[in-house]
């Protein structure tokens, strides 16, 4: 009996364990290219899965958590403006009462860095929270460190 117990025990672990997988519907890819002596671009891409969707840098409060960036600052270099990002497609949602521009499928967004130095590694992290028609994962960073040579 104590096998049997045992057993059943085992399997509803394996089973638990098998529908609690981690999902990470989004990845990251980071790279930069220099535009002159002076200046670069750094490119910070996501690449979405199929069905789900990541925000926009721009929404209004009361929204999700939209994409943002946070760059750990530098003597080898200065941030030019804000990042940037294509246009998103919009759409509402019931769920927040309003309008929301998201990205699916992948999305490149752009920071312009002047050098102060001829190279430099730009390091920050991003923060992005993932959807999908039914749910919304917790919002995530992701670190990074960009070669700029």
């Amino acid at each position: 009996m104590r096998k049997v117990v045992l057993a059943a025990v085992v399997l509803c672990f394996a089973a638990t364990d098998s529908f609690s997988q981690i999902l990470k519907p989004v990845t990251w890819q980071f790279g930069a290219k220099k535009i002159n002596n002076n200046e670069a671009v750094v490119f910070i891409k996501a690449t979405i899965e199929e069905g789900w969707h990541i925000y926009s840098q721009h929404l209004e409060e009361g929204g999700p958590i939209k994409t943002s960036f946070t760059f750990t600052p530098s003597a080898d270099y200065v941030l030019v403006g804000k990042p940037a990002e294509p246009k998103p497609k919009t759409k509402y949602e019931d769920v927040f009462s309003m309008d929301v521009g998201y990205f699916d499928k992948e999305v490149v967004f752009q920071q312009k860095i002047k050098l102060k130095k001829g190279a430099t590694t730009v390091k920050g992290a991003v923060e992005f929270m993932a959807c999908d028609a039914t749910q919304c994962l917790p919002p995530d960073e992701v670190e990074f460190a960009i070669a700029v040579k």
